[in-house]
């Protein structure tokens, strides 16, 4: 990172900007490099987070020049950007777009951009540095890697660094994401590796440190003396889309539970981290992580589910089994719920529901602490009857913010209690729009600010959660939910085991 020495460390008016360098981007002409990727680089550079000596180059089969590219890259940014469009802007940005044609296991094309990566450090002065962003699946990691390690593209050297960027899912399993984590350590170094989980880039998941370590006023609650209960859901109303080859092998546990939803639950249960640095950060959640306990009695505590056709927001909607590429007979889960713990003191005896599904009702995600009831001593039952638990959310998406929910009396001549709630919204706080998660993470990685990628050890602690889970559901028919209902009822009835019903967001 570029550092000037007039600077107070202790100004944050100006933003960080990294060092010269390129961004190479693996598989660019798939959906993601389209709808997230590209129009992060556009906002990144209209926001002047970029360094003036920038490239972006795009790898893929395509017999593409760099002007085809370019327009394919112009196109996809223009559709997608948050901040507003400036051709200026991109005709900069424009002018430092390359494009290598070539098949992963085609040496030459390897050969290729490498020379051409070398061109660019005098050309546009990058200084050798990149990231490398492995937009492709995961099967073809190793001959990537290969490639890079046999051109040498990957060495870092006290002059200049080399990154690598690997997108989930972190293998199917324990042993997968093993083997894994030792083919990416053995061609980079740990330090130079960015396991990107999207969802620890949005405004709303850093916020809940802000909220639980800036603040005194809810510490001391943060634990099971005051908490019932924790409820962590990701909920989205699309079925699958186009991905019926990744989900039929995939499934709701391993694509969103095993990352999106334990690291959420890491950060909610983690301990105040000693300083706000990656590696402090990461301790205290690898601590979380190895503490969660998976339930014994998985037939009540483990569900899951797959849609059936039914009606969302007034539209029909197939169910999984007749989307177009999945089977007649898939036991593929749409749905995943189950009851873990956290057995440190903080957490002891409190239960974490976590649940995932597709073609739900509504998309959010948030994060419910569902507190402890108050004894009501001085009141009679029929004061309270509407009363229901405090509950502190955190909404990641959408309409991020936070609402507190309490009792509160009716006005009137009686004595009545009833819940009210108090919201937060980022988007009526704050004239500065959240940036996109992509954009966030992105600009992290030309940085090296390894704060919000989780490590090896995290990714094999949460495997270790989630193959259990798999290995008891092996060879099980998922329970049918319609489209546009909450999951099965079988969801519905683990929580009222223990007397507790889930929250409707």
């Amino acid at each position: 990172m570029i550092s000037n020495p007039l600077r107070d460390p202790r100004d944050r008016r100006l933003p960080r900007v990294p060092e010269p360098c390129a961004l190479v981007v693996f598989g660019i002409t798939g959906d993601l490099a389209r709808k997230k990727l590209l129009p992060a680089v556009y906002d990144l550079a209209n926001r002047g987070l970029l360094p003036t000596n920038f490239a972006l180059l795009g790898f893929a089969r395509r017999d593409w020049g760099d002007q085809d590219f370019a327009e394919l890259a112009r196109d996809a940014a223009r559709k997608a950007a948050r901040t507003p469009w400036r051709e200026e802007v991109w005709e900069r940005l424009a002018a430092s777009v390359r494009f290598v044609q070539g098949s992963f296991d085609d040496d030459n094309a390897f050969d290729q951009l490498a020379d051409t990566l070398g061109e660019l450090e005098g050309s546009h002065g990058i200084g050798g540095n990149a990231a490398f962003y492995l937009s492709i699946p995961p099967a073809m990691f190793p001959t990537v890697l290969k490639q890079m390690q046999r051109t040498g593209m990957a060495d870092s050297t006290p002059d200049r660094w080399r990154r690598v960027v690997v997108e989930k899912p972190f293998g199917t399993d324990l042993a997968s994401s093993r083997e894994l984590n030792a083919l990416v350590d053995s061609v980079f170094s740990a330090d130079d590796v960015f396991r990107i989980d999207h969802y620890l880039g949005k405004e709303t998941v850093q916020n809940l440190m802000a909220l639980r370590f800036a603040n005194t006023l809810f510490e001391p609650i943060w634990n099971g003396h005051h908490v019932d209960s924790v409820q962590i859901t990701m909920a989205e109303d699309v079925g699958i889309g186009g991905r019926a080859g990744f989900y039929e092998e995939t499934g709701a546990a391993r694509d969103v539970l095993q990352n999106h939803l334990l690291q959420l639950l890491a950060l909610t249960a983690m301990e105040e981290p000693v300083e706000f640095s990656a590696d402090e950060i990461r301790t205290e959640k690898l601590k979380v992580l190895r503490a969660v306990s998976v339930p014994e009695d998985m037939a009540t505590f483990a569900v899951r589910g797959q849609y059936e056709q039914g009606w969302l927001a007034g539209q029909r909607a197939n169910g999984y089994r007749q989307e177009e590429g999945v089977a007649e007979d898939s036991t593929t889960e749409t749905y995943a719920a189950v009851r873990l713990g956290v057995e440190t003191r903080r957490w002891a005896g409190v239960p974490f529901y976590l649940r995932t599904g597709k073609r739900l009702p509504r998309r959010v995600t948030e994060i419910a602490l569902v507190f402890k009831r108050a004894p009501h001593l001085p009141f009679a039952d029929t004061d309270t009857e509407e009363l229901g638990n405090n509950q502190l959310v955190v909404r990641v998406q959408p309409d991020e913010g936070v609402t507190l929910k309490f009792g509160s009396k009716v006005p009137g001549s009686v004595m009545e209690v009833r819940d009210v709630s108090m919201d937060f919204l980022y988007g009526e706080q704050f004239t500065e729009a959240s940036p996109e998660a992509y954009e966030r993470l992105l600009l992290d990685v030309l940085l090296g600010d390894a704060t919000l990628f989780p490590r090896n050890a995290e990714v094999e602690a949460s495997w270790a959660v989630i193959d259990p889970l798999e290995e008891f559901w092996a060879g099980t028919t998922p329970q049918a939910y319609r489209a546009g209902e909450w999951g099965p009822r079988a969801a519905d009835e683990m929580l009222a085991a223990e007397g507790r019903r889930w929250r409707r967001p």
